[in-house]
């Protein structure tokens, strides 16, 4: 039975008696991605679309596994992030290192929207921190990276 439904049945499971943690980031991750989208709006790029072509651009020539896994992805997800990135001509997928490795590199054009966006990225960065607080903004941080770092994937 979904919670909230009364059609006369009592509950057989009561609603856990601490938060899930889960939830809350979740719902933390997408208002604050609501928040970036609204200020990259104008880039055409979503906050999403902004991460990986930051990440490409401090890679350069990224292997998708590489970029995955420091955008803590997987691959298929990573696959799918990317396809409106190179349909628009923002990202290409090339040769890699080897002969069995793709590459991923931003195109002019990809390089040109990531400068773009970056100052209202910025006022993105200075807005969060007004609303929630510099210094709790870097603790917030802290311990989100601690989180991806400490539990396994």
């Amino acid at each position: 039975m979904a919670a909230g439904i009364d059609d006369g049945e009592p509950m057989t499971e009561p609603a856990p008696a601490t938060p899930c943690h889960c939830q809350a980031v979740r719902q933390a991750a997408r208002q604050l991605t609501h928040f970036y989208d609204r200020h990259l709006a104008s880039t055409g790029l979503r906050a999403s679309q902004y991460a990986v072509l930051a990440q490409i651009g401090r890679l350069e020539a990224a292997s998708i596994n590489r970029l995955a896994e420091a955008l803590v992805m997987d691959r298929t997800t990573l696959g799918r992030a990317l396809r409106p990135l190179q349909r628009d001509g923002l990202v290409v997928i090339g040769p890699g290192t080897d002969g069995r490795t793709r590459a991923l590199r931003l195109t002019e054009a990809g390089q040109a929207r990531l400068a773009a966006a970056l100052p209202l990225w910025r006022r993105a960065q200075d807005a969060f921190e007004v609303h929630f607080g510099a210094e709790e903004a870097l603790g917030l941080h802290a311990a989100l990276i601690r989180l991806v770092r400490t539990l396994p994937g």
